[in-house]
């Protein structure tokens, strides 16, 4: 068995006390407070990057980056996005690993009697591996990241235009808030085809929660009433303020008197009458 093999074979046996010691060598450094279970958690990730960090040195490949490597690196980013944690608390933490790291594979090495080569070679190899870890966790994060606010923001366009069934025949779409592209694309995508399935016979678009619209979602939601009307289906309009009446004669969309109304008990007597 040569040196480097050996000194793999260490690595391995001994993943778990090289792995305390990297953890307590951090929390003792690091300016924010890490709890008991956060440094557990610190302590299994670290004996799997021990792991890798051992198998690429049995490796002949000096560029050899284990595939677990990948998939370890974006558990640990899912980790941090679903705690709602900050890419920081990851980033500051990998110069602290970096140099503990470096100092006990440098005491094993001469332990060992590695040559000044190998013990070059296996320090080339730690921080590889640190960096292979750090840039595929922040790529990880921020797709993640991404698609968590895209998720959450696509919930919030669903809150802000409800369909609300109040008689067999009728269903409310209470607008909400800022009403944007976004939102009218979503009504236009999503409460379209459901309105559809619910075989209703009006559709109250209330607007009395709306803070501001433009003239291109001005535009857009008069095309979903023109698509309700093809259906069959009767639009009311309700809760319309001065200033959006005034958006839309600016964006020439006529409003008939007949269909538009104060308040949707208003819009409702109507109906009933």
């Amino acid at each position: 068995m040569s040196n480097v093999d050996q000194f793999s074979s260490y690595i391995s046996e001994n993943a778990h006390s090289i792995s305390r010691e990297i953890v307590e060598y951090v929390v003792d450094h690091s300016e924010s407070v890490i709890s008991e279970e956060e440094k557990e958690m610190a302590l299994s990730m670290y004996v799997k990057l021990l792991g890798f960090y051992s198998e690429s040195l049995k490796n002949e490949d000096e560029n050899f980056i284990p595939e677990h490597l990948i998939e370890w690196s974006k558990n640990n980013a899912q980790m941090q996005v679903s705690s709602e944690g900050k890419l920081s608390d990851i980033i500051v933490r990998y110069p602290l690993t970096r140099d503990i790291a470096t100092e006990t594979v440098t005491r094993i090495s001469l332990d060992i009697g590695l040559s000044t080569k190998d013990t070059a070679n296996v320090l080339k190899g730690i921080n590889q591996i640190l960096d292979v870890s750090l840039n595929e966790t922040v790529f990880a994060f921020e797709e993640l990241s991404q698609q968590s606010r895209q998720q959450l923001q696509e919930e919030l366009i669903s809150l802000s235009a409800p369909i609300v069934p109040i008689r067999d025949e009728v269903v409310v779409i209470p607008l909400i808030g800022y009403i944007d592209e976004d939102r009218a694309a979503f009504i236009m995508d999503t409460a379209i085809p459901k309105i559809a399935a619910m075989n209703v016979d009006y559709v109250i678009l209330d607007f009395s929660g709306v803070l501001t619209i433009n003239r291109h979602v001005a535009e857009s939601l008069h095309q979903i009433g023109s698509v309700f009307r093809i259906m069959g289906i009767n639009v009311l309009i309700t809760g319309l303020r001065p200033e959006l009446v005034q958006v839309a004669i600016n964006s020439n969309i006529k409003i008939s008197s007949a269909n538009a109304f104060s308040t949707v008990k208003q819009a409702l007597e109507n109906i009933g009458q």
